[in-house]
């Protein structure tokens, strides 16, 4: 497996290989690596002849100078993971070499940005727009892959992806869980142990949601039941929980067709603000 710091040492890599007739399939992240990211690395080595994978911790997508602060950075570790399960190369950039000068382009994704995480988190699928889409020039995959846990991530990107033009196949993947429910994050591994043994309630709360919406209860019952739940566990500060079109990502008054309701949520437990969803 290579490791390339920079973009020209990547790019002269990658020339290489196009020349050979090689596909080349691309999974960002950054880093803080599990089970879930490894599991889209083996969806890019199912479809593609050698698989990229970036980590980079972007600073222009965090709101919060204490979360960016906070987000575990375990590069060497990543690797060793990467290693395990055949990718062949990571792009492994500084903040210099992907910001030489400060950003100044501006994304607007509309009606997709201005709920959920746009809402709370404001300008971060700006940082996004922009980071992914230098990614995308860098690497110029076949195909990228992306974890369906960050939905409006997902949406944001094909937004992205139609509107510049990329001629790159977007993959989304199943969310991958842990044995109680929990969804894989990066950002679990700061839970308290306490906090750890809490955090499954809210799979649990979005398990329960969907089945009370496909046994016949309306979105705003659903709504208010799951603000009541919460309130009943106060080492939760619910922050939102929203049923919507899983593609627009706006609120929806009655069950959408197959695969496009998706019940989506966010909560802050002690210091971790871990969010979670449910598409069917």
């Amino acid at each position: 497996m290579h490791i390339f710091p920079t973009i020209a040492d990547l790019r002269a890599y990658l020339r290489t290989q196009r020349t050979q007739g090689k596909s080349v399939g691309f999974v960002p992240t950054m880093g803080a690596l599990h089970e879930g990211h490894l599991s889209l690395i083996e969806a890019s080595n199912a479809q593609n002849d050698l698989t990229v994978c970036s980590i980079f911790v972007n600073p222009i997508q965090f709101n919060n100078p204490d979360d960016l602060a906070r987000y575990p950075r375990t590069l060497e570790t990543d690797c060793e993971l990467l290693q395990t399960v055949g990718c062949d190369a990571v792009f492994a950039p500084s903040v210099q070499e992907m910001y030489p000068e400060k950003s100044l382009l501006t994304f607007d994704f509309g009606d997709l940005e201005r709920v959920m995480e746009g809402k709370f988190r404001p300008g971060h699928f700006n940082g996004v727009g922009v980071v992914v889409s230098k990614l995308f020039n860098i690497v110029q995959p076949d195909r990228t892959y992306f974890g369906q846990k960050d939905l409006q991530q997902v949406a944001v990107v094909r937004r992205m992806m139609i509107d510049l033009g990329f001629q790159i196949e977007l993959h989304p993947r199943p969310t991958l869980r842990e044995a109680d429910g929990l969804a894989m994050s990066s950002r679990n591994r700061n839970l308290t142990p306490d906090e750890r043994a809490l955090a499954p309630h809210i799979y649990a709360g979005l398990s329960a949601a969907k089945a009370s919406l496909l046994g016949g209860r309306s979105p705003a019952d659903v709504k208010a039941w799951m603000d009541a739940h919460f309130a009943q566990e106060p080492a939760f500060r619910l922050e939102y929980f929203e049923i919507v079109n899983a593609f627009s990502l706006q609120d929806v008054t009655e069950l959408q067709p197959e695969g496009q309701t998706a019940l989506c949520i966010a909560a802050h437990l002690g210091k971790v603000r871990l969010i979670d969803n449910i598409v069917f």
